[in-house]
Formats: structure tokens, sequence, C-alpha cells
């Protein structure tokens, strides 16, 4: 162990604040920092009003972050518009309009006739127009998923789609296809509205999240625009974007219900969750279920198998951790466990 000796001249106190003693148990205290706020949140989080915009909050999604799930359960996301937009609100209005994905199913009636073997799809007019849509358009999409020919139907708005050596089976599987075929928008973007973020200027929030397609965007602001879904962010981003996401996230789930939980120990459990180059989850299937020495893996969950596992390929424990010296009834290497004396005779 290294000791740091420091002169009298050149000692500040403002840096020594900022420091943390060898041996300091920074793991337990930010558990116990998060986790206690966390305890009375669950009181709350059924009964606090007037969220904002419907955004995630409370002890569900504070679960939903530590478990690094993969896709959150109101993905949402923040689209910032050029400094030119964000002052008119119908141009911000018409720009989320463009966003939200419109599928076959919502502008179409699709049905199957099994005895003639054919899907017939039947435009609605009204909903074409309104989502400035062309019937060319639909025939192409159509022709890619189905791969083969698309007839005129009785009227101009209907299309047939012909399968004569298909199964019962493959045809209802292209019709459920057919449903979800992409026309336009963005894809996985539900529902976009206009927000305001200051006085007279504008933004977008969606329900539903495709970073990478937004970061393609002429109209916004690339470096602002920001999604709640922690993997898409490492995904199209990289892991140190993950990890400044979770603190984000954590911070404001905290801060919402008027919880002060000091920003370090945030940031230690999102660097803990990233350090390996990907997003971990804290339980069994992360974090705790991959620590290094077999005791500390076998005292969270699943004791019999990790034992098991480590007797058939003969793992070695080197009692590093605080777990496994507890375990055995040794001192933890914490605080002054961590200081060694041997005496010369």
């Amino acid at each position: 162990m290294q000791v740091i000796t420091m002169s009298a001249q050149n000692y500040d106190p403002r840096r020594s604040k900022n420091r943390v003693d060898a041996g300091e148990a920074v793991g337990i205290v930010a558990a116990q920092s998060i986790g206690e706020p966390g305890t009375q949140m669950t009181m709350r989080t059924f009964h606090y009003a007037g969220v904002a915009e419907q955004v995630p909050t409370g002890l569900p999604r504070l679960i939903e972050l530590v478990d690094a799930r993969k896709e959150p359960k109101k993905p949402l996301m923040d689209i910032y518009v050029l400094e030119k937009y964000e002052g008119k609100e119908e141009k911000c209005r018409e720009l989320a309009s463009s966003l939200e994905e419109i599928t076959l199913n919502k502008i179409a009636f699709i049905r199957e006739k099994m005895s003639a073997r054919e899907i017939i799809v039947e435009v609605e007019e009204a909903a074409i127009k309104e989502k400035g849509l062309d019937l060319d358009h639909i025939r192409k999409k159509l022709k890619e998923v189905v791969g083969g020919e698309v007839r005129q139907g009785d009227s101009k708005n209907e299309f047939r789609i012909m399968f004569k050596n298909s199964t019962l089976r493959a045809i209802r599987r292209i019709m459920n296809k057919m449903r979800e075929t992409h026309l336009s928008g963005v894809k996985g973007i539900t529902r976009a509205v206009v927000l305001k973020s200051g006085p007279g200027k504008h933004f977008i929030r969606t329900s539903g999240t495709n970073l990478a397609e937004v970061l393609k965007l002429d109209w916004a602001q690339t470096d602002k625009c920001y999604t709640n879904n922690m993997m898409e962010v490492q995904k199209v981003l990289g892991i140190e974007a993950a990890r400044n996401a979770i603190v984000k996230e954590v911070k404001q789930v905290l801060e919402s219900q008027k919880m002060d939980v000091n920003e370090r120990h945030i940031a230690l459990l999102a660097d803990a969750m990233t350090m390996d180059g990907q997003i971990k989850s804290v339980g069994r299937h992360g974090l705790s279920g991959q620590k290094a020495g077999v005791l500390a893996r076998a005292a969270f969950e699943e004791t019999i198998k990790h034992l098991i596992n480590a007797a058939v390929t003969g793992e070695e424990d080197k009692l590093i951790g605080v777990t496994e010296n507890i375990i055995i009834g040794q001192t933890i290497p914490v605080g002054t466990g961590i200081v060694r004396l041997a005496i010369k005779r």
C-alpha cells in the first residue's frame, strides 16, 4: 500500500475533503445511500400524482435500471429541433407528426380468404390522405413483404395477393407480417407530442425510441437528443455514454421523489455496472453472480449451483473480498483490516 504524505506548505483542505480514506468501504456506503431511500420510495411510488407526460418514476423504474432491462416499460425520447424551428409550435407539430410510425394495419383493413388462398387489403382513403401516403408506395411495400405479385382488387383502394402453392399456416404467417409492414415515420416511435422547454421554445417527446434513426434527421439537434433506454444508448453511442445515462436516470428517479443522494454513490453504481464494457445488472445474472470468489457468489443466490460448479472445476477461492472473510471468520480487508504488520525477529 502506498502512503501519501502531504507537507504543511502544499496542504489544501478543499482537496482533502474530496478524498476517500484508504480502506474505506465505499461500496457498502453507496449501497446504503441508494438502498435506504429506495425502501422509503416503495411507500410513495403508487401515490405519486402529477407525473409530467408519464415519465417513468419511482421504485419500478429504479428496479428497471439496476436490473439492466433490455427495454424499459415506457421507452421515450426527447428530441430537440434546430434553433430556427424551436420557436414555431406549428412547425414542431408537423415534424412530430412525421416521426410517428405508420404501419399497414393503421391505414388498412386486412383479411384472409382461405378458400381462395388469398389476402385482401382494403386501404382507407381518408387515412392515407391524412398520413400523406399514396397507393403506389403501399403496393411497393406489399411486394417487398410478399415477394410476389400484388394485383388490383375490385376497387382502386383494394389489393389482392394470391398464394397458389402456400400452406394455410404460411398464408396466416404472411398476413401477420403484413400487418406490421412499415410505411412511413421512424420505426419504434408510436406517438410524438410537442412540449415547451422554456418561454417560446419547444421540443418533441416521443413514446417509443429509435436513437440511431433519430440521429440521422437533418432537423434535430443531434447533440441534445436523449432516450431513457440505456441499452440503446450503449449500442449507438458506446459504454461511456451509457454510464452517464445510468447516472442521469437514477438521479432523476431519486430527485423526483425528493430524495437527496450524493451523485458519487450513483456514479459508483454506474461504474460497477459498466466496468466490463457492457451494461450488467446488479443481481445474480450480473455483478453478484460473477464475483471473483466462490463463497461470495454462493452467499448471494443459487448457493448449491455455485458450490457444485466450483467443486467440479476445482476452483480456488483467494479470499480477497469482504463476504468470503466474514463466512470463514477472518478479519475483513476493509478499514484497519487492510493493514498488514510483520514482526522482524
